[in-house]
């Protein structure tokens, strides 16, 4: 595997990359809950205002292309449409967009899974990006029927990334290990290898990522206190001889004052039902997943500004009742512009993000914020 370069310690190019997000949910202007990755609460169903049909991705993911977006990262979870379906679709309305693909590893063969991206490569003109999904909720992963318990999943996803890699590389496979066991596996290689991706907060995470990712990829926590994960993982990399790039995955409401970006994200919390809150914070609260329950601790439960801004135009909104990432920037172009620079000094490099809904928002972002990014040089 090639390691990127962009690590703040090794790197000569400082700039950023942007991506944004496909809603395969369905989307909203008002259900924070929707794009949530494991919706494990059974008493509330969402109802997108825009279902995810292949006319509204299409677009979502023509806008990204057209704004500069360098990928759409597409999810993985039961309540979602299926990620590689819709992505394989999605490529052939788009010509440089890359797609940011979920991967659960091991309910699939590693062979087969080779085989699927491959050809996806192969058909995409090598668009193909992988983002490694170990697992987070027990309920969730018991719907695919994996009963592997959380540190396991990971061990899991080592082994399997390994095969991966030795079918991409053209090799003949036979191996024999503690999850597979496979006898003269080959595939036809890829146009090219697609980058990895992994996240994960636990240490059982973070040594899968040092050991086997291109890009570790985090959930959107204050600037310093996701700065100080992302140098826990670049020493354990530094120590396999590794460097890798850092993401960070966030929503945004950027508008041309501050005042009209914070009267979105209040209206967007003002509606949520109470009970609705209390269940879905009951639940992260006791997560499987480290990373969910350290986007719980950001909030109290509260729903003002004071209980939401947990850092100056970092807001917790989604993280109330949204599986996965909870944060958002929040403010003038200006303001957001200074906190994915704030974010950049910190060592992050590639920004994935999200709004509601997703095609209108991708544009206010790419009309305001992007310009002064690249006026600053990070572009």
């Amino acid at each position: 595997m090639t390691a990127h370069t962009s690590d703040p310690g090794a790197a000569t190019d400082q700039r950023i990359s942007l991506d944004w997000f496909l809603p395969l949910t369905g989307d909203s202007r008002t259900d924070l809950s929707l794009g949530s990755a494991t919706n494990n609460d059974p008493l509330h169903k969402p109802v997108a205002q825009r279902a995810a049909t292949i006319p509204y991705l299409s677009q979502v993911a023509r806008a990204a292309e057209y704004l500069g977006y360098e990928a759409v990262l597409v999810p993985t979870g039961s309540g979602n449409e299926e990620s590689w379906t819709i992505s394989a679709a999605l490529s052939q309305h788009t010509r440089s967009l890359e797609y940011l693909v979920a991967v659960r590893p091991g309910l699939i063969s590693p062979t087969i899974q080779a085989q699927l991206a491959s050809t996806f490569q192969n058909i995409s003109d090598g668009r193909l990006r992988i983002n490694v999904v170990v697992g987070g909720e027990d309920v969730e992963q018991r719907r695919y029927g994996d009963h592997v318990g959380h540190d396991d999943r990971y061990r899991r996803a080592a082994e399997y990334l390994v095969i991966l890699q030795r079918l991409w590389s053209g090799d003949r496979v036979t191996h024999h290990g503690e999850f597979f066991d496979i006898e003269d596996a080959y595939i036809a290689p890829p146009l090219r290898v697609p980058a990895v991706y992994l996240g994960g907060s636990s240490d059982a995470a973070i040594d899968v990522a040092a050991e086997h990712a291109d890009v570790y990829l985090t959930w959107g926590e204050p600037p310093a206190q996701a700065g100080e994960k992302i140098r826990r993982v670049r020493e354990r990399a530094a120590a396999r001889g590794r460097v890798l790039s850092y993401g960070v995955r966030l929503h945004v409401i950027a508008r041309p004052t501050s005042d009209e970006a914070w009267a979105i994200a209040d209206a967007l919390v003002a509606g949520l039902d109470p009970e609705l809150i209390a269940r879905r914070r009951a639940a992260f609260a006791v997560s499987g997943s480290v990373g969910q329950r350290r986007q719980h601790a950001l909030t109290n439960g509260g729903t003002t500004r004071a209980d939401l801004e947990i850092h100056p135009g970092l807001w917790a909104g989604a993280a109330l009742v949204r599986g996965g990432a909870g944060t958002a920037l929040v403010g003038s172009y200006e303001e957001v512009a200074d906190l994915i620079g704030e974010y950049h000094s910190h060592g992050f490099r590639e920004f994935v993000l999200s709004g509601y809904p997703h095609l209108e928002e991708s544009y206010w972002f790419a009309e305001g914020v992007r310009p002064l990014l690249n006026r600053r040089g990070l572009l």
